[in-house]
């Protein structure tokens, strides 16, 4: 739902929720991710397409600091373990590998699955 959306995506993550078109406001979110960059929450009322909750697709957000990713992912890993209906589904943990593919020329990194199950990605 969209109140999870803003839960997650502007209180966990810091996105700052932006106007969207009057005429959707009860089916779309949207979020400044910084940058001119913005991710689109669509919930419409009668969806199309089936949810893979197991999809590998996702979007990488780029943090600007080693400090500030890991303060991120301390940050998602807290709120999932809190279990709220806005938690994320999964996220990993602190001081553990990343659940990405591995090799030296993968940036630092973690993933998360938001209450909806859409995957996301965090790197520098």
């Amino acid at each position: 739902t969209l109140p999870l959306a803003k839960a997650f995506y502007a209180d966990v993550l810091g996105m700052r929720p932006i106007p969207v078109p009057a005429a959707q406001t009860d089916t779309l979110g949207w979020y400044d991710c910084g940058n001119g960059q913005q991710i689109h929450i669509s919930h419409p009322k009668d969806p199309k397409f089936p949810i893979d909750p197991i999809s590998s697709r996702h979007p990488c957000f780029k943090v600007g600091s080693l400090e500030k990713l890991n303060g991120l992912k301390e940050r998602i890993y807290r709120d999932k373990l809190e279990g709220k209906a806005s938690s994320p589904l999964d996220a990993d943990e602190p001081g553990m590998r990343d659940s990405g593919a591995q090799g030296p020329e993968y940036p630092k990194r973690f993933f998360c699955r938001d209450y909806a199950g859409n995957r996301l990605e965090f790197s520098l």
